[in-house]
């Protein structure tokens, strides 16, 4: 006989709150009503264990159909089932104490992140978001139990009376209301599944009325329900490690290495951490971290389980102890979550550690694309800089890899660096001429990095040699340098005016010396402090005040032949050769502007037509 009854909440708000709560987020109804199935599954699973039910030979499944035309979809298990008393408790005496409090508490929020559903055991009536109606059909494991059949149009009312099922569980209809129709395409229901579902314990299907027989006789889950971080390290081998991360993330490249997590105390916690390749080096590439609870998806990079730098990983971690719906400020407090991100930065570091030991060719084989992690790690984390600082790897312009220890600095502490191997090829030929070194840092980060370094490692430094980066065109090392004779200052005193005559640049400040590679005209150097200003005001504009007007040294090479012979050229053609002097210095430096070029390229066809003419009269 069908009666009708209240839904006891003490308020007939509850309904469009639940509808406006997670608005954004309408797509989790589907996770919370298989979450349920699975629970449903697991206790029936449990009770034949114990004993308390009939042991029956079954498949354990859920099914979930979608019908267009009728504008349905429902969710079907075969779990223990509910018997009429356990509907009235579970289902309409929503299961959370205070209800006046708690409408009260939530009535006005829009902050989808706090995430009541769940909390309270409102995770079915989740179904309202997108349903108008919403059914139940249910045949509870109990011998001799009746079916039944409970309905709400979303209202604070119900209705309930004997079923039709036939077999032991539950399914929930849903009528999909008119503003929900994105939730009738099949193709969106796959997605749904997909991200929330693909790990659950129990096989999924997913049927449409097109679904043939065939198809059902041939029919295959949707979902993994043994996922590999469920495995021992030490049974899953190389080529499942790479599939498995095919099967999560849609990455054309194999990952570089990984680390498989299995904590069981203080807290449970399994999971796979992939070292993605990146494939540019001019950003940081951003990761993904999969949150899952006993295999139920919860959320991607939750920060404050997951430290930040780790967030440019990829990979799924499954922590029990967690809520299904992470509130922010439940997290922040939580004592275990810190552990937990303690305890991952740690098993990182280890890994670091055993690669660079165990086969160090390997790891610097690995070191372009995992640097940017690193180097992040280190600037948003000190304590992991401290684990991992002995072996950060530089690439040096010879190609080989050293740590800073093993890198042989200048005599003032200074480790001179190049941001672009291709426009400073001039000051790395030199370098290597001249018997010195430099490391390449040409990521987006390393300017930060460096930065942090020096900080770091000058840091209570009072006395003594001080660690300092600087650009490979902001200095000219001693040791590129020749002596210089008295003839050859005389000169310098000489060609420094004659190009500041020839540049008519009051602001250009130049120099002379005498440099051990004769063939290069001119170099322009730039201090380091002076470029790192500059390069803060381009980043951040006006927010620390404008920077002051950076100037360049031009340094002119006194070995230089056509640098000696300045003074003898006539005037028009000395300025000619001296602005082109200065362009080449330029090129060298920095990629000159559009005008800048233009003016380079004629002047330059000027003096082939020297050039030219010269020949022509001998």
């Amino acid at each position: 006989m069908k009666r009708e009854g209240q839904i006891k909440v003490h308020s007939e708000n509850i309904f469009p709150i639940i509808k406006k709560w997670l608005y954004s987020d309408k797509d989790i109804f589907l996770r919370e009503l298989v979450s349920n199935a699975c629970d449903a599954i697991k206790k029936w699973e449990r009770l034949k264990q114990m004993g308390e039910a009939p042991d029956v030979e079954e498949k354990p499944r859920i099914d979930i159909y979608l019908d267009k035309e009728a504008r349905t979809l429902s969710v079907c298990d075969n779990g223990l089932g509910m018997n009429e008393e356990e509907v009235e408790k579970y289902i309409t005496q929503i299961a959370f104490s205070g209800a006046e409090e708690f409408i009260e508490k939530y009535k006005d929020k829009t902050d989808a992140q706090a995430g009541i559903i769940g909390h309270f055991g409102l995770g079915f009536y989740s179904a309202f978001m997108v349903a108008d109606t919403v059914e139940i059909q249910t045949l509870s494991y109990r011998e001799n139990a009746k079916p039944v059949h409970w309905s709400s149009d979303g209202s604070s009312t119900y209705e309930i009376e004997e079923g039709n099922r036939t077999q032991r569980g539950t399914t929930v209809l849903l009528h999909i209301a008119q503003d929900a129709g994105e939730f009738l395409d099949e193709y969106r229901i796959r997605e749904m599944l997909h991200k929330y579902c693909q790990f659950m314990p129990y096989e999924i299907y997913f049927h449409t009325p097109s679904s043939s027989e065939t198809d059902k006789k041939e029919e295959r889950p949707i979902n993994n329900t043994s996922p590999l971080w469920l495995k021992a390290p030490k049974d899953c081998t190389k080529e499942e490690y790479i599939k498995f991360y095919h099967e999560c993330f849609t990455d054309f490249n194999d990952p570089l290495f990984w680390i498989h997590l299995n904590v069981d105390y203080p807290f449970n916690l399994k999971g796979i951490l992939y070292f993605p390749k990146q494939s540019n080096k001019l950003e940081v590439m951003p990761g993904q971290i999969k949150l899952f609870n006993n295999q139920v998806y919860i959320a991607d990079n939750i920060k404050e389980v997951v430290p930040e730098f780790l967030m440019l990983l990829k990979g799924v971690m499954d922590c029990p102890d967690l809520p299904l719906n992470v509130s922010r400020s439940f997290l922040q407090n939580d004592k275990d979550v810190a552990k937990i991100s303690k305890h991952i930065t740690k098993k990182v570091s280890d890994k670091l550690h055993s690669v660079f030991h165990e086969d160090r060719k390997a790891f610097e084989g690995y070191w372009n694309d995992i640097a940017p992690f690193i180097k992040f790690g280190c600037i948003k984390d000190e304590s992991f800089y401290e684990k991992v600082k002995d072996i950060l790897l530089f690439e040096t312009i010879y190609g080989d890899y050293k740590t800073l220890e093993e890198y042989p600095k200048e005599s003032d502490g200074t480790i001179f660096y190049v941001t672009d191997k291709n426009v400073q090829a001039q000051y790395i030929r030199m370098f290597k001429e001249s018997g010195m070194n430099a490391v390449i840092l040409d990521h987006m980060i390393d300017s930060h990095f460096i930065s942090f370094v020096e900080y770091i490692g000058n840091k209570g430094e009072d006395s003594g040699q001080k660690l300092k980066f600087a650009r490979i065109d902001s200095d000219i090392g001693q040791a590129m340098k020749d002596n210089s004779s008295q003839e050859q200052e005389e000169l310098s005193k000489k060609l420094v005016e004659i190009f500041q005559n020839a540049m008519d640049d009051k602001e250009l400040t130049v120099k002379a010396e005498a440099l051990k590679t004769a063939d290069t005209p001119a170099v322009m150097l730039l201090s380091e402090y002076e470029r790192r200003m500059q390069d803060m005001s381009a980043l951040y504009g006006d927010m620390f005040g404008n920077a002051p007007k950076t100037k360049s040294t031009l340094v002119l090479n006194l070995e230089n032949p056509i640098v000696q012979a300045l003074p003898q050229l006539e005037e028009e053609k000395r300025k000619l050769v001296c602005r082109h002097i200065y362009d080449l210095a330029m090129i060298s430096h920095k990629q000159l502007s559009a005008e800048e070029m233009s003016g380079f390229i004629k002047r330059s066809v000027e003096i082939l037509g020297i050039v030219a003419d010269a020949n022509h009269l001998q």
